[in-house]
């Protein structure tokens, strides 16, 4: 096996989206873009999707990370919309989206509606990139991250039963409400019964190595052990992403640090592969045409991806507002929403890898190999150019959409007096805990160190509340960003003379390590204080 091609396409694309950063295109966007333009490229290697890699491989630890940053309490408070758009958009869309593809473009039913299941589900990673990259309002963001998280699951059942119908297996409305039942509540359930002994693993290893080990392994074997019974291996990762995420506090810090640190890398470099694998899709899928020509079936992903933007405004909007009609209670409980929400909600579909992995996952015969699966080549062709669609044109305009809706923004000053507030609660309990503790006659300490312990917990108490405070007169800073800043150069300082002795042999290399290390532990909470 030639290695090459996959570290080629893995350094570019981490390329490509690291430059992204500096324009004003969202990365995925410029992924795909590029990737579109290099699938013509002499000499690039022939990418194609394989979905035994991307669904049991991919899939996972990007449906994990985003499980393990999204907020448990948050996608609970805000349930009602994420099922309606992860469990019944999904449905509906499957159904109107098939039958319009087989009005308009001429499918046979049964393959229009395997269309209908594929394209159904927008894309996690997409969804969730450009919404924080665009500041969009916190409830918003939320409902189309748990959306993102849940719908997968929900296509994928669809696309089986579609599936079913379409290579004559005689499924029964009977059999597809089993199908539905066993994925939805088989997936919740592996993911319980997995979340408490995983959990327990990780806040009882001692080695770090082997902690971000198990985590390394645990959307995996999620997902594995759902599928291996029939269950949605995309809800057991979502349940038990969601679990770990909610209890990380309990785990050690070591291991917290070591695991966002490799986790953020692992997202980073399949979120930045997945979306140039998109783009690189281009020949095999125009090859595939077989009897349509281009203009035909160019003509007919128009009239697809026009179905699949106005389908989700047709279910969102009522969605939206029906609910709210009929009932006080969500009207009490829940925020008021005015018109801009539903635009937001229904533009922001764009489609993904899981649509094309689930797209090339089409068999290529029926009824027991004796017929070949009417349309194949078209249905690939219109899921791949929906996807490229939705990313492009929703993608690019989007945040045209957002800047010309006006949506209210997040206070930054609010923000951080919430966070100071926070931080000076916390303090005080600190402190009333600290004294407690030096009271003991076994917890007896010098005074000068007393009064470092004592200094730390007020420096992060003072540490908030300075950003809010006047700034630098002459570098504009906050005085805490003063702070970090020379303490950084401090440590810089410090740093080159542990060098410089180890080059002068008065110390050995394992000890510079030692050192060094520590201080690279006091520059690391220097970050974290600043990014967060």
């Amino acid at each position: 096996m030639d290695a090459l091609p996959l570290v080629a396409l893995i350094a570019a694309s981490a390329v490509i989206a690291a430059a992204a950063r500096r324009t004003p295109v969202p990365a995925p966007l410029l992924l795909v873009a590029v990737g579109l333009a290099a699938s013509y490229v002499p000499g690039v290697p022939a990418y194609t999707l394989d979905p035994h890699v991307v669904l049991p491989l991919l899939l996972p630890p990007l449906l994990h990370t985003t499980a393990v940053e999204s907020s448990y309490l948050d996608l609970r408070a805000n349930l009602r919309p994420i099922a309606l758009l992860s469990v019944g958009y999904v449905l509906f869309a499957t159904v109107v989206v098939g039958y319009l593809a087989h009005w308009l473009a001429g499918l046979p039913l049964a393959a229009a509606m395997v269309l209908g299941a594929v394209v159904a589900p927008p894309d996690a990673v997409a969804a969730t990139a450009i919404a924080r990259r665009l500041g969009l309002p916190h409830r918003i963001t939320t409902i189309l991250q748990g959306e993102s998280l849940v719908n997968d699951a929900t296509a994928i059942t669809a696309y089986k039963v579609a599936l079913a119908a379409a290579v004559g297996e005689g499924l029964t409305w009977t059999g597809a409400v089993g199908e539905f039942l066993l994925a939805a509540v088989g997936g919740v359930g592996i993911g319980l019964v997995l979340m408490v002994p995983i959990h327990w693993l990780r806040t009882h290893l001692k080695e770090v190595l082997l902690q971000n080990t198990l985590s390394l392994l645990i959307p995996f074997v999620a997902y594995a052990a759902a599928e291996q019974v029939g269950a949605s291996g995309v809800l057991a990762v979502v349940v038990v992403g969601l679990f770990l995420g909610h209890r990380a506090w309990q785990v050690d810090f070591a291991t917290r640090l070591q695991e966002e640190a490799v986790w953020r890398m692992v997202a980073f470099l399949l979120e930045s592969s997945v979306f140039a694998l998109i783009g690189l899709q281009l020949p095999y899928v125009i090859q595939g045409l077989g009897d349509y020509g281009v203009g035909e079936a160019a003509w007919y992903a128009v009239l697809v991806f026009v179905a699949v933007v106005v389908v989700r405004f047709v279910w969102v909007f009522p969605a939206t507002f029906v609910p709210r009609l009929l009932s006080r209670r969500i009207r009490e409980r829940e925020p008021e929403v005015d018109w801009k929400t539903p635009v937001i909600v229904g533009w922001a579909g764009m489609r993904g890898v899981v649509s094309l992995a689930i797209a090339f996952s089409i068999p290529m015969t029926v009824h027991g190999g004796t017929e070949p699966f009417p349309a194949r080549n078209l249905v690939l062709f219109l899921t791949f150019t929906t996807v490229i669609g939705t990313l492009v044109v929703q993608g690019l305009t989007l945040p045209v959409l957002i800047r010309a809706l006006k949506l209210p923004e997040r206070d930054p000053q609010t923000l951080t007096l919430a966070e100071a507030q926070a931080q000076s609660e916390a303090s005080r309990e600190a402190e009333a805990r600290l004294e407690e503790l030096l009271r003991d006659e076994r917890n007896a300490l010098p005074e000068p160190l007393a009064d470092r312990l004592r200094s730390v917990l007020e420096r992060r108490r003072n540490a908030v509340w300075e950003r809010l405070g006047a700034g630098n007169p002459v570098t504009g800073e906050s005085t805490d960003d003063t702070y970090r800043r020379l303490a950084r150069k401090v440590i810089d300082s410090e740093r080159e003379v542990f060098v410089r002795l180890r080059d002068e042999r008065r110390i050995d290399d394992e000890m510079m390590r030692t050192l060094l290390r520590r201080l690279d532990l006091e520059e690391a909470a220097l970050y974290r204080e600043e990014s967060d």
